[in-house]
């Protein structure tokens, strides 16, 4: 089986993803090479390029046979279909909210040296305008969120760039306004921050905070936490973009 990929489809492989996907509604589907070539005005052979290169990619798993081929869109491609849709519903909704639930968890409890790093803490700062507390809080999403995941793209969130230190590049990230629910309890002036690049799976989402979230929400691990991400925007009037480079995972806020 292959791994899922990290990189966004291009756009021909994902208009094939699309068709695809709405043969079978998402699921194992007949598909011949002829009659998807039709659906993408394009040669059979075009057509079987676009689903090797989305094989290879982990976005569709196939059986080959006789008159055809059984395809089955991965999760990974889903998350590729998501993030897709959440662009258009950008375009033409407002006021877009994600809801992600999952269970806080014990992480690698490397936040305090990742959060206090001087070129990252100068623009967590001066772009979300708070300090954040030393360390991340680790939430393991559950299967539907993971899904759900790939609409974080299409909303408006915060950059935070790459920077040298000189002795080595540390890498940019994004920073997405969420509240958060546990039970009764709530918090609103919190992030979640994707790195560009990390070693975590797509099952982790990480957390950051003026606060102690364990302590503020009286969290421990295995509890239940829903996190809405809400467009949001940074809170200086500077918004000028630097180039970022591959960046490892923020660590996680000790337990």
């Amino acid at each position: 089986m292959n791994e899922p990929s990290t990189r966004t489809p291009d756009p021909a492989a994902l208009a094939a993803l699309k068709h695809v996907a709405l043969a079978g509604r998402l699921t194992e589907t007949k598909v011949s090479c002829a009659a998807l070539a039709d659906r993408l005005d394009a040669s059979t052979q075009t057509a079987s390029r676009r689903l090797q290169t989305l094989e290879s990619a982990g976005l569709i798993e196939r059986d080959v046979v006789g008159d055809g081929q059984w395809i089955t869109v991965t999760e990974a491609g889903e998350m590729a279909l998501r993030a897709e849709y959440a662009d258009y519903r950008r375009l033409f909704e407002s006021g877009i909210e994600l809801v992600l639930r999952g269970t806080v968890t014990e992480g690698m409890g490397e936040g305090k040296h990742y959060i206090t790093l001087p070129g990252y803490a100068e623009q967590f700062t001066r772009r979300l305008g708070y300090e954040p507390f030393p360390g991340t809080l680790n939430v393991e999403l559950d299967a539907e969120s993971v899904r759900r995941r790939g609409g974080l793209s299409g909303i408006d969130a915060v950059p935070i760039d790459a920077w040298e230190d000189g002795d080595r590049t540390y890498g940019a990230a994004t920073c997405y306004g969420v509240t958060l629910a546990a039970g009764e309890d709530g918090y609103e002036r919190a992030h979640a921050i994707v790195p560009d690049r990390t070693h975590h799976d797509e099952d982790k989402l990480e957390l950051i905070a003026p606060d102690r979230l364990r302590d503020v929400l009286s969290l421990a691990d295995g509890d239940e936490l829903e996190v809405r991400v809400t467009p949001t925007e940074r809170a200086d009037s500077d918004a000028d973009a630097e180039g970022s480079e591959p960046s490892e995972s923020l660590a996680t806020e000790a337990p």
